[in-house]
């Protein structure tokens, strides 16, 4: 691979998911080089996603390329086994939960979805209306309430940058979509952690950890109507820990993964 070929990414895509989709958005821009989908035995890079466990099926034994792909800013839903550690090489994790379930020490914490907002720049102004961004499972169900409140429902499976674009005019989004408070956070848009049926919460903790945000419990789905959105931690209260991130992610990029200093300016 020559500096100006496209970087193999590997991003979840079974199903349309924004928060997934962004990943060779923020992978572009940060990297200043093309980069394409690839599979995850074949992939230069893993970033955006709580794909570490798919990193690991991929990796446990070395490729026959001898090509050792990075890990950048990537998660996990459950502990994994540590096997693959020896056929990676990993420049950030999306949370200390994350690095302490894989025995590394590093201090370099962050979901690159953080840096989304230096992407999509052209979003309208903030607006008084109120978001939910529901996974991508859930959507049915946040359609009904989201009529039933006169809410905006964003639908996670549309377009990666209309999807951001919605979340940034809004003035507070209901999210049970990682990535939708996340992306949320990017463009300093306050934001609650709805319930995510069918799912664990370790995802989530470790991202807040990362960014030192008090996350304790979701809101449920029904509470939503009656919940004291003024009680809510604006994301201005942990900007030193978003800024850090933002910081850690760009300064961790994989050097070899980015773009010869003519290419990038070009």
């Amino acid at each position: 691979m020559t500096a100006g070929d496209p970087i193999a990414l590997h991003w979840w895509k079974a199903v349309p998911n924004f928060g997934d989709a962004i990943s060779a958005m923020v992978v572009a821009h940060v990297s200043g080089r093309p980069v394409t989908h690839a599979g995850a035995g074949k992939a230069d890079l893993f970033a955006i996603g709580s794909i570490i466990q798919v990193a690991r099926r991929a990796h446990q034994d070395a490729r026959a390329d001898g090509v050792k792909p990075w890990i950048w800013g990537s998660g996990m839903l459950a502990p994994v086994n540590r096997d693959f550690l020896p056929h990676v090489q990993i420049a950030a994790v999306r949370g200390p939960i994350s690095a302490a379930l894989l025995q590394i020490e590093t201090d370099s914490f962050g979901d690159p979805g953080l840096l989304i907002s230096e992407v999509v720049t052209d979003v309208p102004e903030r607006s008084d209306r109120i978001g939910i961004v529901p996974h991508h499972t859930l959507v049915d169900a946040a359609a009904a309430l989201a009529a039933d409140l006169g809410y905006l429902l964003i639908d996670p499976r549309g377009d990666a940058a209309e999807v951001c674009r919605q979340i940034a005019s809004c003035a507070h989004v209901f999210a049970s979509s990682l990535h939708g408070l996340i992306v949320a956070d990017a463009y300093g848009v306050p934001n609650t952690w709805v319930t995510p049926t069918g799912q664990g919460h370790l995802k989530y903790h470790d991202y807040a950890a990362g960014v030192g945000r008090s996350l304790i419990a979701p809101v449920a789905m029904g509470d939503i109507a009656d919940f004291d959105r003024a009680s809510a931690q604006p994301p201005q209260a942990y900007a030193h820990g978003i800024k850090r991130a933002r910081a850690a992610l760009k300064t961790t990029f994989p050097a070899p993964l980015r773009a010869a200093p003519h290419m990038a300016s070009a």
